[in-house]
């Protein structure tokens, strides 16, 4: 009777399970294997193929514009890791304290931009970083009264520090969120110990707050460079789908799509995206080392 109900339980479980794994392996094994067959051939369109073995990576590594996607990609990437960050953190600190009033408010008005679309972010980037007519050029002229300033070109001298200003305006308040989850779990108890022994703002800070938001804000800082590593809607709608002069704007993932569906070079972008999920992967051990070194430290 006993093997008779564990039978039926595994029966169950599988077919409870099958849908799952049918889905898991139509949508992510299959792309998967079937990318990692395109990589090693040179494709003329859908249909035609030749195999090339490692000629499509080897031409990868040759690849100037290659080169110049991973640079323009990382400086994002940086961006969002040094500046982003920190202003979400500081904003959620500022956010958390009981003495400021409307605190409801000034969240949501800052979570606010992250309820809008990219492509409509984009728009609205394109249209307030505009020469001459745009917001940032008039605002600086007025505020420095020089005319000059509206003669700055952001869109086609400045493409990755735009990026990153509209990146600030519209990922802080989603960061914000998570930091101020993790400060209203900071415990209380070990705040006020602190402050008896005569502990003021910042030694609080760096000795009872930032080793309690920690484990939140390695994951925030891991998804912000799997994001920013993924980057593409926001720079190819601003600069219409291409990436800008000398490809001052041209992001990894564009540089796929452009071989892949513009150029129809599907081989080619198929090494592009391995060697994107390469970079991803090494980021991502690199992140769980880290995260195994602290918990052994501790």
């Amino acid at each position: 009777m006993m093997n008779r109900l564990s039978t039926n339980k595994t029966v169950f479980a599988w077919a409870a399970l099958t849908p799952f794994i049918l889905l898991f392996a139509f949508f992510m094994v299959y792309p998967l294997i079937q990318s990692a067959f395109l990589a090693l051939n040179q494709t003329y369109g859908p249909d035609t193929r030749l195999f090339v073995g490692t000629k499509n990576f080897e031409l990868l590594i040759e690849d100037p514009v290659f080169w110049t996607a991973i640079k323009n990609t990382l400086i994002y990437s940086l961006g969002s890791l040094f500046i982003q960050l920190p202003l979400a953190f500081g904003l959620a600190l500022v956010l958390n304290s009981r003495r400021l009033k409307g605190r409801s408010i000034y969240r949501l008005i800052f979570f606010s931009p992250q309820l809008m679309g990219l492509a409509f972010v984009a728009v609205l980037g394109a249209l307030a970083f505009e020469k001459r007519a745009g917001l940032v050029n008039r605002t600086l002229a007025w505020m420095m009264q020089d005319a000059a300033l509206l003669e700055i070109d952001w869109l086609q001298e400045y493409i990755m520090s735009t990026l990153i200003l509209i990146s600030l305006w519209l990922y802080v308040g989603f960061n914000m969120i998570y930091f101020l989850a993790a400060l209203q779990n900071v415990n209380n108890s070990l705040l006020e110990a602190a402050e008896i022994d005569g502990a003021g703002p910042l030694s609080k800070l760096r000795h009872v707050i930032i080793p309690s938001v920690r484990p939140v804000a390695t994951f925030v800082v891991l998804l912000s460079m799997i994001g920013s590593l993924q980057l593409f809607e926001l720079p190819y709608i601003l600069l219409n789908g291409n990436g800008g002069p000398n490809n001052k704007g041209l992001t990894i993932v564009m540089y796929l799509y452009q071989n892949g569906f513009e150029l129809g070079d599907l081989g080619y972008a198929s090494a592009v995206g391995w060697a994107l999920a390469l970079m991803l992967i090494l980021l991502a051990l690199i992140q769980i080392r880290m995260v195994r070194k602290e918990e052994a430290s501790r």
